[in-house]
This record gives C-alpha cells, sequence and structure tokens, in this order.
C-alpha cells in the first residue's frame, strides 16, 4: 500500500511538473507577438521582478509588453540606492529583542529587495498593483505609460488623477476651480494652488525605468486600497540618515493616499487602455504567469540572485557614517564602506589630538556580515577605551541593526 501511494504520488508530482513546464513553453512561444498581455498569480516579488527582466531580455525587439503584479508586503530598493540609508532595517525582523515599536503594530516579516531598475524606494503589499510596460526605445517616453495609466483611472472614474513634472501619477486635492481639457493627462479641474494653500496632491504612482539597446522598461506602483499607509513611513525612515554622507540615489518622499479603488477593477482599465493604444483590443490574450516559471532555469537563476545578500548590500555604492551630527556622542567616529564593506575609519576623543585608524585586520569586512558591533569595534580599533567601545557599540546597533540570518526568506 505504502509502495503504491508513493508511486502515485510521483505520477501527480510528474503530471503537475509537466503541466508548469507546458505552460512555461506556451508563454515563450508568446513572445515573438507584437503586443502581449501578462499577469501574475505569485505574490513573490523576487519572482515577479525576475519574470519582469525575464520579459525585459527575451521579448521580440519590436514588441511591446504589459505585465502587472502584486506582492506581499516587500520594500523595493532602487538599483543604485543605499539600504542602511533608505530602510529601518531593524523593523525587518520581527523576533530579534529590541526590535522599535511601532504604531499600528508591525507587519511581521517584511522582503526588502534590490530590483534591476534605478529610482527610489517603494513599499508594495496586496492594496498595490504594480505595472510594467516594456517597449523599444524608439517608443518611450517617461511619461506615455503613466499617461496610459491616468486614462485607465479616469475611465473608473478617478478624475484627480494626473502625471505631475516628476513623471508620477498623483491626485490634485484643491477645489474645482477651472475647466480642463479631458485628453490632458497633465492637468484636472482641481490643479493649481488648493484653496486653503495646504493640501498638496497625494501621490498615488511612482516609476522607475531601465533602458537598453534594444529595449525599454517603464514600471510603477499604483496605490489603490493599501492598509498599511500609516505604518510605511516607519518602515521607510532609517536611523542612520542624518549621520550618513552617500553616494547613489535619494528617495524623495512625498505625501501619498490610496484611489480607494479594487485591483480587479484597475487591472481590467489598465488592460484595456494598453489594449487601446497598441491597437489590439480585440487580439491581444492577457496571459497568468506564476510559480511554474521557478522550473524555467533563466528566471530561476535572477531570482536567487535578487535574493542573495551579495546583490542585496555589496551592489550599495559608497557611503561615510559618521557620529560628528549626532550632538550627545562622547566620541568622534567615522567609516567609510566601499561595495558594503568596510574600507577605512578612524576614532578620536573630542578635542582630542590623537587618531586611531581602523585596523587593517577589518578592512574588507562586509557591513550586512556584523553579528555584534561592540564586538566588532574590538577588531577596528583596538586601542579604544573598552568603555567608549561600548558606548560606540550601542549607538550603531541603533543606526545600522545588526541583519540576522533568516530575515530574507
Amino acid at each position: 500500500m505504502i509502495t503504491l501511494n508513493r508511486a502515485c504520488r510521483r505520477a501527480r508530482e510528474h503530471q503537475q511538473l509537466s503541466a508548469r513546464r507546458w505552460l512555461c513553453q506556451s508563454t515563450l512561444d508568446r513572445l515573438a507577438d507584437p503586443v502581449q498581455s501578462y499577469i501574475s498569480t505569485s505574490r513573490d516579488p523576487y519572482l515577479n521582478l525576475s519574470l519582469e527582466h525575464h520579459l525585459l531580455q527575451k521579448s521580440a525587439p519590436e514588441s511591446t509588453v504589459l505585465f502587472l503584479y502584486i506582492n506581499r508586503p516587500s520594500i523595493i530598493i532602487g538599483r543604485n540606492q543605499n539600504p542602511w540609508l533608505e530602510v529601518n532595517l531593524a523593523l525587518l525582523n520581527p523576533v530579534r529583542s529590541g526590535q522599535p515599536e511601532t504604531e499600528p503594530p508591525g507587519l511581521g516579516v517584511v522582503d526588502l529587495v534590490r530590483r534591476r531598475s534605478g529610482g527610489g524606494t517603494v513599499f508594495h503589499d496586496e492594496g498595490n498593483v504594480n505595472w510594467t510596460v516594456i517597449c523599444p526605445p524608439k517608443d518611450f517616453t517617461r511619461d506615455k505609460h503613466a499617461e496610459m495609466v491616468v486614462r485607465a483611472l479616469r475611465s473608473c472614474g478617478v478624475n484627480r488623477s494626473r502625471v505631475n513634472e516628476r513623471h508620477d501619477i498623483v491626485l490634485d486635492q484643491g477645489e474645482r476651480s477651472l475647466d480642463s481639457d479631458l485628453d490632458d493627462t497633465h492637468v484636472t479641474p482641481y490643479t493649481g494652488k488648493p484653496a486653503d494653500g495646504d493640501r498638496k496632491p497625494l501621490k498615488v504612482s511612482g516609476s522607475a525605468y531601465k533602458l537598453t539597446r534594444q529595449r525599454a522598461l517603464h514600471h510603477g506602483t499604483c496605490l489603490l486600497s493599501s492598509p498599511n499607509l500609516n505604518i510605511i513611513p516607519d518602515y521607510l525612515h532609517s536611523p542612520a540618515k542624518p549621520y550618513i554622507t552617500a553616494r547613489g540615489v535619494e528617495s524623495v518622499s512625498s505625501p501619498v493616499g490610496n484611489i480607494l479603488l479594487s485591483n480587479e477593477r484597475f487591472i481590467e482599465a489598465v488592460r484595456l487602455n494598453f489594449a487601446e493604444m497598441y491597437g489590439a483590443s480585440r487580439n491581444v490574450q492577457h496571459v497568468q504567469v506564476g510559480e511554474e516559471w521557478l522550473n524555467h532555469k533563466p528566471v530561476q537563476q535572477g531570482y536567487n540572485e535578487l535574493k542573495s545578500r551579495d546583490w542585496t548590500f555589496l551592489q550599495t555604492p559608497q557611503f561615510t557614517i559618521s557620529t560628528s551630527a549626532d550632538p550627545s556622542a562622547t566620541m568622534a567616529m567615522e567609516f567609510t564602506v566601499r561595495n558594503g564593506a568596510l574600507s577605512g575609519g578612524h576614532f578620536r576623543h573630542p578635542g582630542g589630538v590623537k587618531v586611531v585608524h581602523l585596523n587593517n585586520s577589518i578592512v574588507g569586512q562586509q557591513l550586512h556580515e556584523i553579528n555584534s558591533w561592540p564586538d566588532t569595534l574590538t577588531q577596528m580599533f583596538a586601542d579604544v577605551d573598552s568603555i567608549e567601545r561600548r558606548r560606540l557599540g550601542a549607538w550603531l546597533e541603533r543606526m545600522l541593526p545588526v541583519y540576522d540570518e533568516g530575515i530574507i526568506t
């Protein structure tokens, strides 16, 4: 009986694997179509961004592709961003003692993902639909597909939506003061100085881009009904920000809000506007993609790379952290991090002449692999008083929290 059950289970697994491979092949056959539309059934941000990258690399050069997906709670940083500067890393580990309290309570495990495109840091959850358009570079502008999304929103009655000068989608909050051309996606009847002079437009969709020789990718978020608006600022506020001087791209914060539209209605409206825009309203087939793509080697390789700690942390542009801006500091400390690893630094008592330089034995230590700042400081500045090391260690544990194994799931 046991042998028979095992045989049946193996037969089912083989059948399921064959079905998944067939789905992959079916989608691969469509990559040459002039107009393509896909939606992911997965909530895994690593997989969805890997699928997006695969479509960028493998779709036909002259084709235009729409890809829609929803992620579980996750923080997505840009290709050239610094996670220690952009994210409150301590909140991503719900089991570590001393985790900062938030109001409302935290969300549990939140993924941290470095995408392959530029731009700023964004928070994804199930109340946020992400849209991607891939097209030939000659057909690309920074506003073109944001305008497409605005037309989709307006078709759903969201008449305050427009594209602003930063290529983001916002909702005007002013009083109705002028009539506007309904076809103009950059102005609404509510655009202009609000009556109370205080209510700024709410950002509901930000954009990022990736351009290659043959393809252009424009992707963005769309806040529809996120239950986490009150807590998102806690996750996107690093306590180390006042003390870091960094290269790379820093996010620009903006007031945000929900559109209050269902995911399903938004997805359908974007699909229709995409198909109409590219003259394929009757011919384009909307294809589901998902976990079966983890069996496709190129997608699997991209997935594994995005999940690796090396990709997440070692891509970080050079930065320096210093106690000089902290009025409560009893010592002066500064060290430089290059490609995610310690590259130099020094320690000095305020008003003191003697400078203690970073021990050469610690140069090259990767920041994300540090398990204890007090222990690391013993190696960094062996000649410094132990009391001072403990004080500085406690400060660094707050500024650059230890990132335990298992946080990136």
